[in-house]
């Protein structure tokens, strides 16, 4: 079956209230990370850059990023700066120009979500760029590090069925509470069909929890315009999720691989462990 190419949307609009004081001036999407992906050497990087790499690296050259206020430092990152360039050598000058020429070969849109309204009004305000593609969701205050085929390349080939809607990545979790919780039910070796998914819930019906990163159909933007806010008085994307259902559409998930790493900054305790497990295994 052949691979599809489509586009990603990254959102990078919280606050990052956690993780303050740092996250008044440096937004958590530019927390630092380590890495190996320039030529087995571990460089230090933004998690935001590490996220994009590993989507150019699934061959998508079209991005969505939905900034907040007081976030124009991922922005001037993303930015090709030739004179700052010309100031390098050696191996900080490769570094540097191998994100430039990836920056070069992709296509970058910038919206501004003015006020912090969630998850699901900052993909919603995507649909201009997705228009009838489909496409991957990413936050961009988590990401995983893989052994072998990563995850975003799972979800697009299992996202390659017409018959899905979408598709949720998922994981085993201490603290359900703080995540969309699905109900799960195995159809194939390979993926769980999803029968129903709730924001953050008081008495999850599960441990396992949706992490953020998904594959969509343009269907999920109906489907945005149809719920109201939910928990937090935002509008929750796992609430469209469930519309989706609802509405009769094949969403379905896959589980994070054992062999997988989770990096997450959204809070000191998960950051701190963060930093470890990209020192070790990146």
């Amino acid at each position: 079956m052949t691979i599809i190419v489509l586009k990603a949307v990254i959102t990078a609009a919280g606050k990052g209230i956690r993780l303050l004081p740092i996250t008044k001036e440096m937004p958590k999407e530019m927390m630092p990370v380590f890495s190996k992906i320039y030529d087995h050497q571990r460089v230090v990087l933004p998690l935001l850059q590490l996220i994009f790499e590993q989507l150019y690296s699934c061959n998508i050259k079209d991005y969505c990023f939905v900034v907040g206020r007081g976030k124009r430092s991922i922005e001037d990152h993303f930015t090709i700066d030739h004179n700052f360039l010309k100031t390098l050598s050696g191996k900080n000058r490769q570094i540097i120009s191998n994100f430039y020429n990836k920056l070069e070969d992709s296509h970058l849109l910038w919206i501004n979500q003015d006020k912090p309204s969630g998850f699901g009004d900052a993909v919603r305000m995507a649909e201009r760029l997705v228009g009838k593609d489909n496409f991957i969701v990413h936050a961009g205050d988590v990401s995983v590090i893989a052994r072998s085929v990563h995850p975003i390349m799972r979800l697009i080939k299992v996202g390659n069925d017409p018959s899905i809607s979408a598709v949720l990545l998922f994981r085993r979790v201490k603290d359900p509470e703080r995540h969309g919780v699905p109900k799960l039910r195995k159809i194939s070796k390979d993926y769980f069909l999803v029968e129903e998914v709730e924001e953050k819930p008081e008495r999850p019906k599960s441990n396992m929890g949706l992490m953020p990163l998904y594959f969509f159909t343009p269907r999920i933007f109906d489907a945005l315009r149809k719920i109201k806010q939910g928990k937090g008085n935002e509008y929750q994307l796992t609430d469209a999720i469930q519309k989706l259902i609802e509405n009769g559409e094949k969403v379905v998930g896959i589980p994070v691989k054992g062999t997988e790493i989770v990096l997450d900054v959204g809070t000191v305790e998960s950051y701190k462990y963060s930093q470890d497990d990209s020192y070790k295994y990146a």
